[in-house]
């Protein structure tokens, strides 16, 4: 398939989706309604994913008419502890997408039997190795929200609605990894959401621009990593990155993340599955990553990349215990109560790996304050941690015009020297916001891996210089902005000043010449 067709068939399901959502949200917020299109979208990308399955070793085994679908339950039920072992989970054939959708007009009690559908997918994962990736999946869709109508059968009818409008959606084959339509329309509904629920979307969505220029700067000279790493990773868009950016199966030992928000949390792992990321290649957990991480078991990771939140508070030394965690220990200081924005820093740092990097988007305020900030960075740069910093354009993520920085460390530096790049302007603007573009994205990631400097838009400062200057990361303390201003010849603007004063006085001795000749 060309590349232009490709991109005109994506088009049309971008337009398809979000005329589905756009018709069935009706009283129910955007932002609240994803749950339900993302939920249906997962339900029915696993009934499909496991037909597929079922279907194709029993056609491999000579049984070319075999369809689960029409299987019945009594029969399936023989294959359900084989299934769980391999897929993670099982579904009855009753029970699956298509058989429930097709029965959907006629039965009054839909919202029944989702609420049973959904439990049993999840209860069929207890007691197995993916019982953490299947518990609660489902929690955030409630099929008895009054939000979806105030009586059970509009709620039914909403929900009849939503199956089918699922089931419409040209979502193409499973097997077929390449367009991976599911999972681009997972990110292309999340960003549709994010950008109309402003501030409480775009907290934990990172638009894909920038994912690609993180992982792309984590991922420099590397064709495949162990394992990627995002200590608040949202919706999990920037882990997937990895693999979008390296190829499939490059990412070898799988995805970590840790989310503090349980819809969030949801989200992530069911973006996991629709990704065709199998149960045991991922491992997302829900907890405080600052006071409470839950992967201490499996760093240090190769690449981490992440866009932790803003200036959000923390125990930070109210904890007696946090200054001797060996996170944060090192640095001597913890970061301030008001502002966990270094103690992520620290925590990512303290899991990578010695050959590994991390791409961290941050607050800018955080390259310049005094105090335990100053101290922080002082460790950081002391150490030779900090590899480059690269400030971003404003209006690049939903919820905040703030022109924010990416922060990449690494321990195993072949300089002590800091790279630092004034990417202020590159991009181009789209609606509201500002988009990196390939170009852009390809311009920072070459003058970072090559370590250029180029007057106006890139310095390599010494260990030294950056002392100088307090310890201040501000990139615009190292690169001078250029003076786009007109430049002025003095010289010239005299001489055309002097030219203009003789040429009104000739005009003026002319004037006076024929106003005397009026007079005689």
């Amino acid at each position: 398939m060309t590349d232009t067709k490709k991109e005109q068939e994506r088009e049309e399901l971008h337009r398809a989706i979000w005329a589905i959502a756009d018709e069935l949200r009706g009283a129910v917020d955007g932002w609240d309604f994803k749950n339900y299109v993302l939920g249906t979208m997962f339900y029915r990308y696993i009934s499909e994913n496991l037909t597929n399955y079922i279907n194709k070793g029993e056609i491999e085994a000579g049984n070319t008419d075999f369809d689960y679908t029409k299987m019945s339950d009594e029969e399936a039920e023989s294959a359900r502890s084989g299934l769980v072992q391999e897929k993670g989970f099982f579904i009855l054939p009753s029970e699956l997408f298509y058989n429930v959708t097709e029965d959907s007009a006629n039965n009054e009690n839909l919202n029944e039997t989702l609420e049973k559908v959904f439990r049993h997918i999840e209860d069929s994962a207890k007691g197995s190795e993916s019982e953490s990736d299947f518990q609660g999946l489902f929690d955030d869709f409630d099929v008895n929200s009054n939000k979806l109508g105030a009586t059970v059968p509009r709620r039914n009818d909403k929900l009849c609605k939503l199956l089918n409008g699922v089931a419409n959606m040209n979502l193409g084959d499973v097997k077929d990894h390449d367009i991976d339509a599911f999972g681009d329309a997972y990110e292309y509904l999340m960003t549709m959401y994010a950008s109309n629920a402003g501030k409480s979307g775009g907290e934990f969505f990172t638009p894909a621009d920038v994912s690609e220029l993180l992982t792309r700067l984590g991922t420099v000279g590397k064709t495949e990593v162990n394992k990627v790493y995002d200590p608040a990773c949202g919706s999990g868009s920037l882990l997937l990155k990895a693999e979008k950016v390296l190829g499939h199966n490059k990412v070898q030992k799988g995805f970590y993340g840790q989310e503090i928000n349980i819809t969030t949390y949801n989200l992530c792992r069911i973006n996991m599955f629709l990704h065709d990321i199998d149960f045991d290649k991922f491992d997302i957990a829900c907890e405080d990553t600052l006071t409470a991480p839950k992967h201490w078991d499996d760093e240090p990771f190769e690449l981490i990349v992440s866009n932790p939140p803003y200036s959000i508070k923390w125990e930070g030394d109210e904890n007696p215990v946090l200054i001797n965690d060996p996170r944060f220990s090192p640095a001597g200081v913890l970061a301030p109560k008001s502002k966990a924005d270094l103690a992520f820093i620290m925590h990512s740092l303290s899991w990578l790996a010695p050959n590994g990097t991390a791409a961290i988007v941050c607050f800018p305020g955080i390259m310049y304050r005094g105090g335990a900030e100053k101290k922080i960075r002082q460790y950081l740069v002391d150490n030779n941690f900090i590899d480059c910093i690269i400030q971003l354009p404003s209006n690049l993520f939903f919820g905040t015009s703030i022109a924010t920085c990416i922060m990449v460390m690494k321990k195993g530096k072949s300089d002590s020297k800091t790279l630092f790049i004034d990417a202020s302007n590159e991009c181009i603007k789209v609606t509201n916001n500002n988009k990196l573009t390939e170009d852009n994205i390809s311009r920072i990631v070459e003058v970072f891996a090559k370590r250029e400097v180029i007057k106006h838009f890139s310095y390599l400062a010494t260990l030294g210089e950056i002392s100088e200057n307090e310890y201040n990361l501000s990139v615009s303390t190292y690169v001078e902005a250029e003076d786009t201003r007109e430049k002025i010849d003095i010289v010239k603007l005299n001489e055309e000043i002097e030219r203009i004063v003789e040429r009104e006085n000739v005009l003026r001795k002319e004037i006076d010449r024929i106003i005397k000749e009026i007079e005689d």
